[in-house]
């Protein structure tokens, strides 16, 4: 079995690794930020759009005359 040797971290290696961890998460968060407001967009779209043909809609299910 071979062994695996752990070598220290100079700080300034970790100090690198935790910037680009931290920018990572800022652009994670920033994307998942705007794919909400695009998400809330779409949904208010539609919306407007089952507002608008709702009555028409409700319409269509109506029977008419012993139908």
């Amino acid at each position: 079995m071979a062994q695996e040797q752990k070598h220290p971290k100079k700080s300034s290696e970790e100090s690198v690794e935790q910037v680009d961890e931290v920018a990572a998460d800022e652009t994670v968060a920033e994307r998942k930020e705007q794919l909400d407001e695009d998400i809330d967009a779409i949904l208010d779209e539609i919306d407007d759009v089952l507002e608008t043909n709702a009555e028409d809609f409700v319409k269509s299910f109506i029977q008419k005359g012993g139908e």
